[in-house]
């Protein structure tokens, strides 16, 4: 076997010698010394280049934002409360107007707006991705809130002055995006205008719930939700505190902690998680399911929540945000007020803020619950029915940001959102947030307001902050990457969400972008602290086409990023210390190089593919490489090379590498029989963006990525020494390879090393595309007794003197090439050939195993978290709509259920389900999200195989009981191939394990297990918990509202007769929110 190996070795280095050209490359690139310099990366200068790039970007940004939410603050505080304003009285754009009127069932179509709504015309603008106004600004009301309300007009009235600021900030920075106000009203108004992008169904947005919002208007949290389960707590009333809890969740983000709690008799928590954890979506999604698995019986006992509560808080054995402590009760309603609970464990310094929720429709006295929220500086609330629960539990950031209002300049600090999806199609974001205090006072010598009005942002578009990083200098697996405190990333290669969901930040944890091991937690550590570094570490990576893993040598450099939460990091392959830079100062030469690119030498030279780039500003993309190649002559034959609107680096190395490639041709190419050698191509793809393929009819069977940087196999043959074989990929639920035409191939490609004096690098690889068929016949002479391929066969059997083959002894052994992720490149057996590029396991399940069992394979497990799945098909929920109480006939039968606050309630959820009949029956993130959306988040487990220790050959016996298998397994010297002989199987019970390489659904780790070992983060470095001038004594004293059996009857009348009323949906604020 040793023998058949070295002559599989033998041939595929013959070949490429002979065809690969990689010796001759190194000659023209020598040869041509004068039409390049070589450049060197500088890690450490570069990472502090582009960090203070990123610096000044923002830093224009936070400008903008102090004058808005300074002049924000100025107006409102000129401004004239007007208790008789009108609705004709105030002139703006209403985003969704043009929404509604298409909408026949709009409410202000029915209902006729009175407002004086602005018909704006717009222009197309590829900066926003979107038509704009840039006269106006647009406004946008939440649909659950009245436009007409008192409280609403005069919002508008004063906001409108915010026009001019926008537009100012514009004329002095024309790189801005969008401007917005978010006010605490729910009002926002946002620059440039736009329509707003109506979702198919209801239009769930509210900037109150906004994460970029929810970071700016309060300090991080650490909550506890408490929700009473006793027995009086049944049907409609539990319903509505599940959907209370879930609706609150939302309230929360990657900065703070939570716990949720059930109690009665006991408390105890809801989930797995026996203490407070980040507040990230995995935890959220399993807080929300298991909320809906709580089940009423038992007592009320609010010490039981309460102790259990507190007790949560004190725990400082844990990570949590340590800023605003809160506790959230949920119940129905009881007498009992734990004063000895608060006196142990809050008071007198009341640390802790303490909220209540009285929920559903009941006669019990309130006043208990009042004096718990306003003797711990808490807030009290009342949820009668579904309406109110979106308004009520978001209000008590208002609360929360009383302490930031006292605390005046100290608290105007600026903070840098985690990525997230924007809402008017600007794809991924981040946001520089500013909260806006309302500085107004009641009267002479009157306490000063404690109100937020609202928060202001200015979006960063992603690629705007990409455009500040090299891109080509760095090779194609260098690259820049930035995170923020919680170990998210804001900048990565692999920061790709196939799917996002408005109501929630794209949380991609550094450690889960790439794969995980120690080295890369310090250096994770290090930047979320703010620490420079550098360090060269040996690391997993995973191919491009996420097939393969790739042990290499990669070199991390890091800085902070001034003046924000974000720290920037490098990575570069040693090989990427230096690169190419061309200078083709020679126009006759640079005329003579741009021939090549025509079409019209493709017969004589190869078809050549160029990369898809920004090479200059008027050249039109295309996704067609030949249409993007004609647009490219095109444009050269207007501008030259060196013109001011091209980017003469990548233009001039492209050109070159043309040149250089065509040399390649001529010197090895052109005069060389492929099929001598059963070669269906040979082809060169360099850094400078040109693949060239010979001959040119072979480029109509070129499936390769024409940018060298994304495609697999020249990412692959930069990190690997030798040959790296590439089988074409298949996937088991497909059918197999057709053989016909002779146009499957296995390419073998290889680096083009270049020392230049002591600077070694890689600015190409070639390689070769196999005939499969032809090789799979010259893959059993090479594994034969016969030492070329006329020789005639010597029939060999297991009684006989000579050794058996893979050639003549077909029937009886198993002879394969497996490449290093475990993928069959060739196979003695000709069923098998239309198998290749499928996992060996697919093809041979029991000889898989084997290998891996004595460590030929290692296995290596991760998990995608930007991955996209179909929706699941909804269960059978049966006729009512999803978390409305249905009445039993009992109940209807009873005339005292009708006059019940129960009956009121329901006929509350019918009128409101009437309305928003999405809220029931729609998932959220379909209601707010775009009508294309069809797929939702998932997270899908990946597995990947590659070489492990064993690195000599072996033989083993595979034991299936009563019968046994012998194999032979040896590695293939300067190649990814394993070479493996083995027996044929006998008997079935050798079928025992399957491995599986598939990407698989997965719910990801085991989530109480990953929060017993949280991944190190640090909070912001800012808290506002505490002012000791702080007014609590507007804490919520609500009332609850009696059902009239006159209005139940008029009520029932109008459902009987199929009229439903269209009530006008109230604007629940609070008394002080008066301006």
């Amino acid at each position: 076997m040793q023998h058949w190996a070295r002559r599989l070795e033998q041939e595929v280095d013959g070949v490429m010698r002979i065809f690969g050209g990689v010796q001759q490359l190194r000659e023209i690139y020598k040869d041509n010394r004068n039409l390049f310099e070589v450049q060197e990366n500088e890690p450490q200068k570069l990472v502090e280049k582009v960090a203070g790039d990123i610096e000044s970007l923002l830093d224009r940004k936070v400008q903008a934002l102090k004058r808005l939410a300074d002049a924000a603050e100025n107006f409102q505080k000129a401004h004239r409360w007007q208790d008789n304003i009108k609705e004709e009285d105030i002139v703006y754009y209403d985003a969704k107007a043009d929404a509604e009127l298409d909408d026949p069932e709009s409410e202000d179509v029915e209902r006729g707006s009175k407002a004086s709504t602005l018909r704006l015309d717009f222009i197309e603008d590829p900066n926003f991705k979107n038509k704009v106004n840039y006269s106006y600004t647009a406004v946008q009301i939440p649909t659950d809130i009245y436009k007409g309300s008192t409280v609403i007009l005069n919002e508008l009235n004063w906001t409108e002055a915010l026009e001019n600021v926008f537009m100012e900030n514009r004329r002095q920075d024309p790189t801005l995006l969008w401007q917005v106000f978010g006010s605490a009203t729910g009002v926002t108004r946002y620059y440039p205008a736009t329509p707003w992008r109506a979702p198919k169904k209801i239009d769930l947005y509210d900037v109150r719930r906004r994460p970029w919002y929810i970071q700016g208007a309060s300090s991080p949290k650490d909550m506890v939700i408490i929700v009473d389960v006793s027995g009086s707590v049944s049907g409609l009333t539990l319903k509505l505190m599940k959907t209370s809890v879930c609706e609150m969740l939302d309230t929360l983000s990657d900065d703070d902690y939570v716990n949720v709690a059930s109690f009665n008799e006991k408390a105890q928590p809801v989930s797995c998680f026996t203490h407070l954890v980040q507040a990230n979506v995995r935890n959220k999604k399993v807080f929300k399911e298991a909320v809906q698995g709580m089940v009423a019986k038992g007592t009320t006992g609010y010490k039981a929540g309460f102790e259990y509560a507190f007790d949560q808080l004190q725990n400082s054995n844990i990570t949590r945000a340590n800023c605003n402590k809160m506790i959230m009760m949920f119940t129905d309603g009881g007498e009992d007020r734990v004063q000895d609970v608060f006196e142990k464990y809050n008071w007198p310094n009341r640390t802790v803020r303490v909220f209540t929720f009285s929920v559903g429709q009941h006669n019990y006295d309130v006043t208990p619950l009042q004096w718990m929220a306003c003797a711990n500086k808490g807030y009290y609330f009342e949820i009668p029915s579904i309406g109110a629960i979106r308004i009520n539990t978001q209000e008590y950031l208002d609360v929360l940001g009383r302490p930031m209002v006292l605390a005046g300049k100290e608290a105007k600090q600026v903070q840098w959102t985690n990525v997230y999806e924007d809402a008017l199609g600007l794809g991924l974001v981040v946001t520089g947030t500013l909260p806006v205090f309302n500085l107004t006072q009641d009267g002479p010598g009157e306490k000063k307001n404690q109100l937020i009005l609202g928060v202001m942002g200015i979006d960063v578009a992603l690629n705007d902050i990409k455009r500040l990083t090299p891109n080509y200098t760095l090779g194609a697996n260098g690259y820049v990457f930035a995170i923020d405190l919680n170990g998210y990333v804001l900048l990565h290669p692999n920061l790709k969400p196939q799917t996002t969901n408005f109501r929630e930040p794209v949380t991609l944890d550094f450690l889960d972008a790439e794969l995980e091991d120690e080295n890369k937690e310090e250096i994770r550590r290090s930047m979320i602290d703010g620490n420079k570094g550098h360090k060269q570490i040996r690391t997993l990576v995973k191919s491009l086409d996420e097939r393969y893993i790739d042990e290499v040598t990669r070199n991390y450099t890091w800085v902070p990023i001034r003046s924000t939460n974000y720290s920037l990091g490098l990575v570069l392959p040693p090989y990427s210390t230096f690169y190419l830079q061309a200078n083709l100062s020679d126009q006759i030469l640079q005329v003579k190089y741009f021939e090549f690119l025509l079409p019209s030498s493709f017969e004589s030279e190869g078809h050549v593919f160029i990369a898809p780039r920004e090479y200059c500003k008027d050249l039109n993309a295309s996704d067609n490489n030949t249409e993007f190649l004609k647009n490219f002559i095109e444009l050269m034959e207007k501008v030259t090379p060196d013109s001011k609107q091209c980017n003469n680096f990548l233009l001039h190395n492209l050109i070159l590498d043309t040149g250089i490639t065509q040399q390649l041709v001529e010197r090895v190419w052109r005069d060389q029989d492929l099929n001598t050698y059963s070669l269906l191509a040979v082809f060169a793809a360099t850094d400078g963006g040109i693949t060239r393929v010979f001959p040119n009819k072979a480029a109509e069977d070129w499936t390769e990525n024409p940018e060298p940087f994304n495609a697999s196999f020249y990412r692959r043959s930069l990190d690997n020494h030798g040959y790296v074989f590439k089988p074409p990929h298949q996937d088991a639920l497909l059918r197999p390879l057709e053989l016909e035409n002779d146009t499957v191939g296995i390419l073998v490609s290889t680096a083009v090393e270049l020392s230049l004096g002591r600077r070694t690098l890689r600015p190409a690889v070639v390689g070769v595309k196999l005939d499969l068929e032809a090789w799979a016949e010259k893959f059993k002479v090479l594994a034969s007794n016969r030492t070329h391929q006329d020789q005639p066969q010597q029939q060999c059997g297991p009684n006989s003197h000579c050794e058996m083959d893979c050639e003549v002894n077909n029937e009886d052994l198993l002879c394969v090439l497996i490449d290093d992720g475990g993928f069959l490149v060739l196979s003695n057996q000709n069923h098998q050939w239309d198998q290749v590029g499928r996992f060996f396991s697919e093809v041979d399940a029991n000889l898989m195993l084997a290998l891996y069992n004595n460590s030929f394979y290692t296995r290596k497990e991760s998990y995608d978290y930007q991955a996209a799945c179909a929706p699941q098909p909804p269960g059978n929920l049966g006729a009512a709509p999803r978390g409305v109480f249905v009445p039993t006939v009992a109940d209807f039968l009873n005339l005292a259920w009708w006059t019940s606050a129960a009956a009121w309630s329901l006929f509350q959820q019918l009128l409101y389900g009437l309305i928003y009949h999405s809220w029931f029956q729609a998932d959220p993130a379909e209601a707010e999200g775009s009508p294309e959306t069809r797929e939702s988040s998932c997270v899908m487990k990946q597995t990947q195989y590659y070489f492990g220790s064993v690195n000599a050959s072996y033989n083993a016996i595979i034991d299936c009981g009563n019968c046994s298998r012998l194999f032979h397994a040896q590695r293939l010297t300067n190649t990814n191939l394993l070479f493996v002989v083995a027996e044929k199987p006998l008997c079935s019970q050798c079928e025992a394990g399957r491995l599986l390489q598939k990407e698989t659904h997965s719910d990801g780790p085991e989530q109480c297990e990953l929060v017993q070992r949280p991944r190190y983060r640090r909070g912001p470095h800012i808290c506002f918990d505490y002012n000791a001038t702080e007014d609590t004594s507007d804490c919520g004293r609500g009332a609850s509202f009696p059902p009239s059996l006159g209005v139940l009857v008029s009520l029932q009348l109008l459902l009987l007769l199929g009229l439903p009323p269209r009530p006008q949906p109230q604007v629940l604020v609070h008394a002080s929110r008066r301006l």
